[in-house]
């Protein structure tokens, strides 16, 4: 309705001091990888939101938990939200590998409801819709007011984070939210909205002085958008005109498979891509994907049963693989759009739009050793940060601020 509270829990992932009590340290503490207390994650299996088996997994992390921050410079603050169904450490591949490059990291656990039939999914997918901008906005606004707080509970991580330098990065639904809170408003006309009260969505609607004043602020804080399979362009779901798709600014990169089909990569993310007009943007494409492509393997847990592994896995990608280049693609542009390290640029301009037209020669016999291309010498025209000949399977296309098409 609207009218409840809701709690929000979030996991947080942080560049932190080493010391002896959290073990951070293994090699200058003389400690065995054995004794290190690292993070334990778990969630239900997610064919346990239909059955109700209440069936588990966990895996263990890199990070320390309640490890001290480094509170000696502040680090731009990257929020992650998860897709339908999803739970806060759905994408510990990346939000880990973020936090220890440098990135105050924040995802949410929004909790979406369980459900068991068709009315019940039509409820919770109806409730993800409404609060998942929402619950974006609002934990940005808490971080971002961590420092100004009496409270001095948080007062180490408020000391770390930059607050002027944001990103935010959604999967699927996460995505939905994302542009959003990013400055694309809704569409009051669009199929998506019909069955919720015209009232409960008003906030962010396209045109609504409550949207276009609320979050204002905040938004011009976002540097950077990544967009992971976002869910809501395709038709006839589209949540967005195109004049309100302009209204981002940041840069942003979409990943998406070529054959997704939830989100319709022809007729929704390539809509995305080319109305988002006033950004500049990035558009890497796993060919023969479909819309897993943004959280983490699959527990041996999922193993034994195909649906419980298909929420995970692709049919055609080894995760592990995809994983790294995601990791790959989404630090270069969040080093060059929040920290402004240039020479990052390179690895998102690829030399080729397919990778496997990219060139470095390689000689019959010739050992290929397990350098990575560079932008200067005979691996100059492929794909940076690549191994010779691993470079297959993706696009990588682009488009300036201003470009309709390319």
């Amino acid at each position: 309705s609207g009218k409840s509270d809701r709690a929000i829990k979030v996991e947080v992932w942080y560049p932190a001091v080493a010391t002896a009590r959290d073990g951070a340290s293994s090699s200058t503490l003389g400690q065995s990888a054995s004794t290190i207390a690292r993070a334990q994650y778990g969630a239900a299996l997610p064919r346990a939101k239909q059955t109700g088996d209440k069936a588990e997994f966990f895996h263990t992390g890199i990070a320390i938990r309640d490890a001290l921050p480094v509170a000696t410079q502040r680090f731009p603050l990257v929020l992650v939200s998860h897709g339908f169904g999803g739970w806060g450490t759905f994408m510990t591949y990346l939000t880990e590998n973020l936090a220890s490059k440098g990135y105050m990291v924040i995802a949410i656990d929004h909790q979406d409801a369980a459900f068991t039939d068709g009315a019940s999914f039509a409820l919770s997918f109806g409730s993800t819709i409404v609060h998942r901008a929402r619950d974006q906005q609002f934990v940005l606004d808490i971080f971002a007011n961590l420092g100004k707080n009496k409270d001095t509970a948080f007062a180490d991580l408020a000391a770390a984070i930059d607050v002027n330098s944001i990103a935010v990065i959604g999967y699927s639904m996460g995505g939905f939210g994302a542009l959003a809170t990013a400055g694309a408003g809704y569409d009051a006309k669009s199929p998506t909205f019909k069955d919720i009260p015209a009232a409960i969505m008003a906030p962010q609607m396209a045109g609504n002085r409550l949207y276009d004043e609320a979050f204002a602020a905040r938004r011009a804080n976002i540097k950077a958008l990544v967009l992971m399979a976002p869910w809501g362009a395709q038709l006839p779901n589209r949540a967005w005109t195109s004049s309100a798709l302009q209204n981002i600014k940041a840069p942003t990169l979409i990943i998406s498979g070529d054959e997704d089909d939830i989100v319709n990569y022809k007729g929704g993310i390539q809509h995305l891509f080319q109305a988002m007009t006033s950004s500049a943007r990035h558009l890497l494409v796993f060919q023969q994907a479909r819309h897993n492509v943004g959280g983490n393997p699959a527990p041996v847990e999922a193993l034994a049963d195909f649906s419980t592994r298909e929420y995970f896995d692709e049919p055609v990608w080894r995760k592990d693989r995809l994983n790294a280049i995601n990791q790959h693609f989404v630090t270069a542009f969040l080093d060059l759009h929040l920290k402004g390290m240039v020479t990052r640029a390179a690895y998102l301009d690829t030399p080729t739009v397919k990778a496997s037209e990219a060139k470095w020669p390689v000689a019959f016999g010739q050992n290929t050793s397990s350098a990575t291309a560079t932008a200067e010498g005979e691996s100059a025209q492929y794909w940076q940060g690549f191994h010779r000949r691993w470079a297959l399977g993706l696009e990588m296309h682009r488009l300036r601020a201003g470009d309709v098409s390319k």
